[in-house]
């Protein structure tokens, strides 16, 4: 059976400092700690609205998350510097190693599948300005089930949509509450360490492998 591998998107796949430069232009430099905490409160709010079945796509949770940002850093941006903001969001480039690592795992007869918290419609805009749409398979997407990941039933969403078995599928992110989702559920999975700064969640669960890069991955997965 073909192995089924399963790209988270945002952290992992897509550079969500990406925006960095239009932020340095409008809140200077609190551009880098802003910009965490954009993204840092954007997982948070998919997290409570997650438990809570309150349930909004990620993109609200990503306004959302700006809102409070800018309200946390007293950085009143107007409407339309947010909008501009949204928008740059909805086209973050790829990391450099994606596009070659891809390639070559999808050369290998590995089965790629993005999987994401995003909507459909979000990801394949998404994954088609960074030009990597054309090397997966399919898209996932939680939405599907209007929850999110860490969620055990996105998963076997994922198992489901791609036909594919927990001991044949793998997740690859660089989100470590993804990767031990993913393996509390049966499936294995890959934690892309893409700073050498970068913690695991010390919960005892740890990664079936862990790489820094889509290169080194596909020579860890040929072992």
């Amino acid at each position: 059976m073909q192995t089924t591998l399963a790209f988270d998107v945002y952290g992992t796949l897509i550079n969500t400092q990406g925006v960095l430069t239009a932020l340095a232009e409008l809140v200077g430099d609190k551009a880098t700690a802003f910009s965490q905490t954009w993204r840092d409160k954007q997982l948070e709010y998919s997290f409570r609205r997650g438990l809570m079945q309150n349930y909004e796509t990620f993109a609200v949770c990503t306004s959302q998350a700006l809102d409070y940002t800018c309200a946390f850093y007293r950085s009143p941006l107007t409407r339309e510097q947010k909008n501009d903001l949204l928008g740059i969001y909805r086209e973050l480039p790829a990391f450099d190693d994606v596009k070659e690592g891809l390639t070559q795992l999808k050369n290998a007869g590995f089965r790629l599948f993005a999987f994401s918290n995003g909507e459909t419609a979000a990801l394949e805009r998404l994954l088609s300005a960074a030009k990597i749409r054309e090397l997966f398979l399919d898209l996932v997407s939680v939405d599907d089930l209007k929850t999110f990941k860490p969620c055990p039933a996105v998963y076997a969403h994922f198992l489901r949509q791609s036909q594919a078995s927990g001991e044949s599928a793998w997740l690859i992110s660089s989100n470590p509450f993804d990767v031990i989702g993913a393996i509390s559920s049966g499936m294995k999975a890959a934690w892309i360490k893409r700073s050498p700064d970068a913690v695991f969640d010390p919960w005892g669960i740890e990664p079936t492998i862990t790489v820094t890069n889509l290169i080194e991955l596909k020579e860890q997965l040929r072992k």
